[in-house]
């Protein structure tokens, strides 16, 4: 019971959010048309669409129980075919490029009121960041802008993904245990109730937090004439995103560094990678594919 009274309260708390956010920057009417509308609007994103779904089951695929080993099929190519131990790499590089690590001299600021932010930038934030640009940019006339986004986060995901089977990465609180305190599950413990089940502690590098939030950032940048509040909003939500994941000593700053060039890499894919062109030559081979089974049978 615990973990479904945690994702209710995140979606009570992001819902309010959203709610609010779709009234004061996309406006009731504009709104309403895209409802309207919805139908065409998702067959001329279906691909970019069916390209993420892909990807977001691929990864839950990955973190299924391998039938011969007691572990998931991402841990399994992680610690037995591919994957390598970047740990030690990423503290000596921090300790030679810093006198004190960052996420060390973040946490010797704590404080009550400044850990409950950074856990609701965290937890609420970020998943407030990642869900109101999809209503903002289906809600725009043309799709376009829409689709850039869920490419973006597609690639960010195939990525990420691809990155967290060759690198083994462990958090600052895992390998730093003495300097560096887990403030996230200190102060809200019922957070580990879901990060279990969508995260593994061997999985920052890079920070999937930091790439997400930045990537919405830089499209709000893209689309700053439709929406121009949109884009100091997303820049403080998205800052605050990125400090949180090093100040509750989840990730390293070098995890956050890598994310923000994923997050650059992911929009670029995004603004510049048109799925649509593929839309005809995908129908025709799948028009002959049925042609030739119903000719076959």
């Amino acid at each position: 019971m615990a973990l479904e009274g945690v994702v209710l309260d995140l979606a009570l708390g992001v819902g309010v959010m959203l709610c609010s956010a779709t009234l004061v920057l996309i406006g009731p009417a504009r709104f309403t048309r895209a409802l309207r509308d919805a139908g065409s609007r998702f067959r001329n994103a279906s691909l970019s669409l069916g390209a993420l779904l892909g990807v977001l089951v691929l990864r839950w695929g990955a973190s299924q129980s391998v039938p011969w080993a007691s572990q998931d099929i991402m841990s399994w190519l992680q610690f037995r075919v591919v994957g390598r131990n970047i740990t030690p790499l990423i503290d000596r590089f921090e300790r030679e490029l810093f006198a004190e690590n960052p996420v060390i001299v973040l946490q010797s600021l704590e404080s009550d009121l400044l850990t409950s932010f950074f856990v609701f930038s965290y937890l609420y934030g970020y998943a407030f960041l990642l869900l109101f640009p999809f209503v903002a940019y289906f809600s725009l006339q043309r799709m376009d802008r829409f689709n850039s986004l869920v490419l973006a986060f597609t690639a960010n995901y195939a990525i990420g993904l691809l990155c967290y089977v060759l690198f083994i990465a462990y958090g600052p609180r895992n390998l730093l245990a003495l300097d560096v305190v887990p403030l996230l599950y200190e102060s809200y413990p019922q957070a580990r109730f879901l990060t279990n089940e969508i995260n593994q502690n061997t999985n920052v590098f890079p920070s999937l937090h930091t790439s997400l939030s930045v990537s919405v950032f830089f499209l709000a940048l893209a689309t700053r004439d439709e929406y121009p509040l949109w884009v100091p909003i997303s820049g403080v939500l998205a800052l605050s995103v990125v400090v949180s994941t090093m100040y509750l000593g989840i990730h390293w700053f070098s995890d956050v560094a890598a994310g923000i060039a994923l997050a650059a890499v992911s929009v670029y894919i995004g603004l510049n990678f048109d799925l649509e062109k593929y839309r005809g030559p995908l129908l025709e081979a799948a028009s002959r594919r049925t042609w030739r089974r119903v000719g076959g049978s």
